[in-house]
């Protein structure tokens, strides 16, 4: 599996304005959950070098009742400068960025 299948994923969630969940993808990409966070951990490095959304942001955590990546979503977005003092508020904000301009 190569990050372009990744990528074209994420922007057809991002261009339909849909989530999907960690298992969900992993299994979709023929990936193990803990090799599809460092692919979407590499994808915020990038994103934030280039000042974009977070594609990694249309991801949820499976019982999550607000639709919230997982905890080390907030974790690499903070050590990356982008912290999320609201975390609801700040995932609705970058899912709506990613709809208006898919990567």
């Amino acid at each position: 599996m190569n990050n372009a299948s990744l990528e074209a994923r994420l922007a057809a969630l991002a261009a339909a304005g849909e989530t999907t969940t960690y298992g969900a993808l992993a299994r979709d990409l023929g990936l193990r959950i803990s090799d599809l966070t460092a692919q979407l951990e590499a994808l915020m490095e990038e994103d934030a070098a280039h000042g974009r959304p977070f594609r990694a942001a249309l991801l949820r955590q499976r019982l999550s009742p607000d639709d919230l990546p997982a905890p080390g979503f907030f974790e690499k977005a903070a050590t990356l400068g982008r912290p999320a003092e609201a975390p609801a508020a700040f995932i609705c904000l970058e899912r709506a960025r990613l709809k208006k301009s898919p990567l």
